[in-house]
């Protein structure tokens, strides 16, 4: 018999079906792969093979969005970890930790364990994780922190840090190119200089990483970067950043690469004038809006062409079009290509812009090109337009703000201390550069402290790095919301920054600080779009209750007396206190009741060194005093003669800062003429007046005489010698002169080295041994005069410090090696004072003399018996973050003034 043709085939696996299925499936889906044909059957060359695999690479990554790579969070050591460094293990024990996370409401009680540049363990570190570490022979160090609060990193979002290095050097300013207003090729990290004097003054404030902008002469700037601040083992700008985008060294790398977060700086806005004349396009390039809205739009066009021709290139690569492609290139132009990412979704974009008509612009913009924006910058208006910004194409912006720094120009002036927390309550992100005031001003503690850490980190698309608790951590004195909170140490990527031992840095208290209740400004701040009314409520006879202290001017070495610690009640009539304790039959009648609730009255606060009254408007002249006159500079008008200029001549009452100086407790004002040497003559008047013919609105006509001596004038300071010491060896002049002569009216010296002020105490001794007569001299300013602090002192020289931390701005002031804790253990102030200096506190800008009480404490002032102006605090005293102010008892008025 034969055998069927079925019999005699071998058996069939059972396998055998499926994996021919499978072969087939694959064969098929291979078959209809255009892609994989092309590539793979129809090559004429290996070179053809690579060329089309790049372009593929291309067009993929163009369309990748970016984000961390999928292994980060599997990471046991991070990137910029390196075994040269000092990565010792550290153990913080005993710990209030904040951890960012819950919106900001989780606090942690326990330890936390930082090693190879990550975070290994928060709350409760198990022990195996220790013993870990011993096994493999790992010194760890550890930190008992006493229940200290214990944060991520500050971020700054908005910094310049590195390109705008101080001291301010020709060859050290790389903020702004001048070429063009549209620059988006330009990139801050070509000119990121490591030896920025402002690094460590930085990381001392807890401040571990910061987005490096260009500057804002520009509609587009230029490119920005990530950056840690410490000090690196390479020691070079490159070695500093954070996640750079694969990109800058070219565009040569893998593809296959997860992208990573470019950045962008653009700037909308006008000045008609600018002291710093390169910050603004309008001022460097003659525009106005109408052109920056032009160009911005002109940019974003040729953007937009590039992408569109790139997508249909890569369009034709997806459907297998080779042949429509031949001899043709990947569409690329290196001066569109980060724009044309912009137009992508790919770039954190940053737009400095302060007004409504420049937020409309820009959310505009958005919408008719589609791209999204990170965050608004300065942004002094985004409260009084919360709806407008959520129409930004692609999302809300985060509004990145400063906590008080307004009126300096038009743009700023609608400006408001609530902007942080109305733009919160319309659910709108907020990034701050001061974050206790914000709080002080009715920002949610919790978004406060979001509001430097996750926030920031969350717009610069660094989330996943920085912000929440990772390896960069800050150990606090107090909370870090009280206002004399200072770090104790702060670790970036698990190293230690800080060198001064934490126990010379004052600890506080660890609980939130208590704020007042700002809701009636809060309102009037959106009513009045951002120019509430100020003028106070001017009373007769008022009477305050539940008051726990009454401090008044007297005789002693501070030249306050502490009337009563309990004082109760206190009745005031006409600006004078006629009753303290039992108040009743004070009480009967017509009388306006104020409830301090356990507040105090104080005396009122000097402001020195801001041109208050003078100036409005920084930088618009037509609502300035003006500059006086250099004489140095060439010869003064002879109608002028001998006279020196006098600032009560040009003082104007009313404006914004002035009644913001009062309402913050400034009673009198100390404000000289604004010039360079020979400035004039200064004048003591009262904030609160209405004008010059009120009575007693001058307090002192005539102050002091001010010069100012400086490296940075137009001559030398030998000739800037030469012309004080003829002024003072003289006969004849003005009367203020010959009193400074005679010994009876004070000289001030604007002086910021000490070389000049050991030049100007020789000056001294020169004019007393020739004259028989005192010279009065007083430094203002006086950065460095911690150096000769004790021949300060044995001269008899005052100082003013006019900046209560330090900062070394020019090259004359880079001998401020006095920052305070928690660099060193001495600051400034009182290094001055232990070795004997009569020492005062002023402010320098007018927009900041309402925080006199918080930069300073007492501004010592005018060497007379003054008035008996006080000024009553809601909640507590003086220097406290939880007092207001809520009046002024001014006895050179003769009236209460009340702000309730």
């Amino acid at each position: 018999m034969g055998s069927s043709p079925l019999a005699m085939r071998p058996p069939v696996r059972r396998w055998t079906y499926p994996v021919l299925f499978i072969v087939a499936l694959i064969f098929i889906v291979l078959f209809h792969s255009s892609t994989f044909i092309s590539l793979a059957f129809s090559q004429s060359s290996p070179q053809e093979f690579a060329r089309r695999s790049q372009i593929l690479s291309k067009c993929a990554y163009i369309h990748a969005k970016p984000g961390p790579p999928p292994n980060f969070y599997a990471r046991t050591q991070s990137d910029r970890y390196l075994d040269s460094e000092n990565t010792t293990p550290v153990l913080v024990r005993n710990a209030t930790i904040w951890t960012a996370a819950n919106d900001g409401h989780e606090v942690l009680t326990g330890d936390l364990l930082l090693h190879h540049g990550l975070i290994k363990a928060i709350g409760d570190v198990p022990l195996s994780l220790i013993r870990q570490l011993e096994l493999k022979n790992k010194k760890l160090e550890v930190i008992d922190a006493h229940g200290a609060w214990v944060t991520p990193g500050i971020v700054d979002l908005h910094s310049h840090i590195g390109v705008g290095s101080v001291p301010e050097l020709n060859g050290a300013d790389d903020t702004n190119s001048l070429k063009a207003p549209i620059l988006p090729w330009l990139r801050s990290i070509d000119g990121l200089n490591t030896h920025d004097a402002s690094y460590e003054l930085a990381i001392a404030g807890g401040v571990t990483t910061a987005q490096i902008l260009p500057g804002s002469a520009n509609d587009i700037g230029g490119q920005a970067f990530i950056i840690k601040l410490r000090p690196t083992a390479e020691r070079s700008p490159s070695s500093m950043l954070l996640e750079p985008p694969h990109t800058l060294n070219g565009s040569h790398f893998d593809r296959s690469l997860t992208p990573r977060w470019r950045h962008m700086k653009s700037v909308i806005s006008l000045l008609s004038y600018s002291l710093i004349y390169r910050e603004n396009p309008s001022r460097v390039y003659g525009m106005t809006r109408l052109d920056s809205g032009w160009n911005f739009r002109a940019a974003y066009d040729s953007a937009r062409k590039l992408r569109d021709a790139q997508d249909a290139f890569c369009a034709k690569v997806e459907s297998d079009s080779w042949n429509d492609l031949a001899g043709k290139t990947f569409p690329e132009e290196l001066q569109w290509e980060s724009l044309v990412d912009v137009l992508r979704g790919r770039v954190k974009l940053s737009v400095h812009c302060y007004e409504a008509v420049d937020l409309d612009g820009i959310v505009r913009l958005t919408n008719e090109f589609e791209f999204p924006v990170a965050s608004f910058h300065h942004a002094g208006e985004t409260y009084l337009v919360p709806e407008l910004l959520k129409k930004t194409w692609g999302g809300t912006p985060a509004i990145a703000l400063f906590a008080s720094n307004f009126r300096y120009k038009r743009e700023a002036y609608r400006g408001s201390e609530f902007a942080p927390r109305v733009l919160a309550e319309h659910g709108i992100d907020v990034v701050m550069k001061v974050t206790a005031q914000a709080h002080y001003y009715g920002l949610d503690p919790a978004l406060a402290l979001l509001s430097v850490t996750h926030t920031p980190a969350t717009a610069m698309g660094m989330g996943h790095r920085i912000g929440m608790l990772k390896p960069d951590v800050v150990i606090w004195s107090s909370h870090p919301l009280s206002l004399a909170s200072t770090p104790t140490q702060v670790y970036i990527d698990g190293i230690p920054q800080l060198s001064l031992p934490s126990r010379y840095v004052a600890k506080g208290p660890i609980t939130p600080p208590r704020t007042p209740n700002f809701d009636s400004e809060k309102v009037a701040a959106v009513v009045y779009e951002g120019i509430p009314p100020l003028e106070p409520r001017s009373v007769k006879r008022a009477l305050f209750v539940n008051v726990s202290g009454l401090y008044m001017r007297g005789g002693g070495l501070t030249g306050v007396t502490h009337v009563s610690e309990q004082a109760g009640s206190v009745g005031v009539e006409d600006g004078r206190v006629v009753c303290v304790g039992r108040c009743s039959d004070f009480a009967e009648g017509g009388v306006d009741t104020v409830d301090l609730e356990r507040g105090t009255i104080t005396p009122g606060l000097t402001s020195f060194g801001a041109p208050l009254g003078l100036v409005e408007i920084r930088l618009e002249p037509s609502t300035n005093d003006g500059r006086v006159h250099n004489p140095l500079d060439g010869d003064m008008p002879a109608l002028l003669g001998d006279t020196i200029i006098r600032a009560q001549d040009g003082l104007m009452f009313g404006g914004r800062n002035l009644l913001l100086a009062y309402r913050g407790g400034v009673t009198t004002a100390i404000t000289a003429p604004s010039g360079t040497f020979l400035q004039g003559i200064s004048t003591a008047f009262s904030p609160g007046a209405a004008h010059a013919h009120v009575e007693n609105a001058s307090v002192v006509d005539e102050v002091a005489l001010h010069v100012g001596v400086s490296m940075s004038s137009r001559v030398s300071v030998s000739t800037q010698v030469a012309a004080l010491r003829n002024m003072l060896f003289g006969e004849g002049g003005d009367e203020v002169l010959r009193s400074v002569r005679k010994g009876e009216t004070t000289l001030v010296v604007d002086v910021e080295s000490a070389d000049i002020m050991a030049t100007l105490l020789r000056l001294k001794d020169e004019y007393e041994a020739h004259s028989s007569r005192e010279l009065r001299l007083t430094f203002a300013g006086a950065t460095e005069a911690h150096i000769l602090a004790h021949e300060i002192a044995r001269a008899g020289v005052s100082v003013i410090v006019t900046q209560s931390k330090p900062f070394p701005t020019t090259w004359e002031q880079r001998g401020c090696k006095l920052a305070g804790p928690p660099i060193t253990q001495e600051s400034l102030v009182t290094a001055l004072l232990k070795a004997g200096v009569n020492v005062a506190i002023g402010v320098a800008d007018e927009y900041n003399a309402r925080n006199t009480r918080f930069e300073a404490g007492w501004a010592l002032g005018v060497q007379r018996e003054m008035p008996q102006d006080l000024v009553a605090y809601h909640g507590g005293d003086v220097f406290e973050f939880e007092a207001k102010v809520v009046g002024v008892i001014s006895e050179t008025l003769g009236r209460t003034d009340l702000f309730v």
